[in-house]
């Protein structure tokens, strides 16, 4: 489980495919504290530390993972936004996240708004999945990137986020640009009305 805000935007300092597997090496500040078998959120996706040195740790993703997410598209010197998984006892500062990543959106526009951004995505429109609560609502959550959001401007195939100067430079959002592929986690309390309410 996790909140959506980032700790950290870091560095892929190694890829490496094996068979329909790739594993991702990442430097950050807080490597020394991870254990093998810990959950953390890469760019919104829930993956698990497998081996790690002083300053790097490394985890695998799997054939679906790399199929729904942005991850496969990652190349060594990218940003990813890096989350641990949330302590119990603690303020949920974003909303509830999973890390498990729904599908990806493309950025269509970054419009600058006198000292913040305007980010615009678009994503395939299934009716199906809609009626099951993955779409955005106007000022409901979403996790891009791992980055919990509150949406403006929704329609069936887009919305978008303004984005502040903090989380502009501390996470990966100043490379994202038109054309770049990013992560979605629709918000699970909406999906769970949805499913209520299919009854």
């Amino acid at each position: 489980m996790f909140s959506g805000i980032i700790e950290e935007a870091a560095q892929v300092v190694a890829l490496k495919k094996e068979k329909e597997n790739l594993h991702i090496t990442v430097s950050c500040s807080f490597a020394d504290q991870l254990t093998i078998d810990q959950s953390v959120a890469h760019n919104g996706v829930c993956l698990t530390v497998v081996s790690k040195t002083e300053d790097t740790y490394t985890v695998t993703a799997i054939s679906e993972t790399l199929k729904c997410s942005n991850l496969g598209q990652l190349e060594v010197g990218n940003k990813v936004n890096l989350e641990r998984s949330m302590i119990m006892n603690g303020r949920l500062d974003g909303h509830i996240v999973q890390g498990h990543v729904d599908q990806t959106a493309v950025c269509t526009e970054v419009k600058e708004a006198d000292g913040s951004w305007y980010y615009t995505f678009v994503y395939p429109f299934d009716k199906v999945m809609a009626k099951r609560g993955y779409m955005t609502v106007d000022k409901g959550s979403v996790t891009v990137n791992g980055v919990s959001l509150t949406v403006c401007n929704p329609t069936d195939t887009s919305f978008q986020v303004a984005i502040i100067p903090y989380t502009h430079e501390n996470t990966n959002f100043h490379e994202i640009k038109a054309g770049t592929t990013v992560n979605l986690e629709f918000d699970i309390i909406g999906k769970y009305v949805s499913r209520m309410m299919s009854f």
